[in-house]
């Protein structure tokens, strides 16, 4: 079950999401993952639509399934990953 897949510290990027060894690793494991959409987007266009998804998605994550203390923590991965797609 890719699910369950647990990332090691390679394959993440210091900058919050997944680096480019963290994305091959998951495509090896059965998972299609692309780039965060990061730069200037058309409205309306697939990337600022994917962006609004992602940001709605975990926004609500970082709401929901976060404590206060990561929720506030500028360095918690979920906060990276936000800033890094431009929430």
């Amino acid at each position: 079950d890719h699910c369950m897949v647990q990332f090691k510290a390679k394959h993440k990027s210091k900058s919050g999401g997944l680096s480019e060894a963290g994305r091959k690793y998951a495509k090896s494991q059965g998972m299609n993952l692309k780039r965060p959409v990061t730069g200037k987007v058309k409205p309306g266009s697939k990337a600022a639509n994917r962006r609004a998804s992602f940001c709605a998605r975990m926004g609500g994550m970082k709401k929901k399934l976060t404590s206060s203390a990561t929720a506030k923590d500028p360095n918690s991965r979920i906060n990276k990953a936000l800033r890094k797609w431009k929430c």
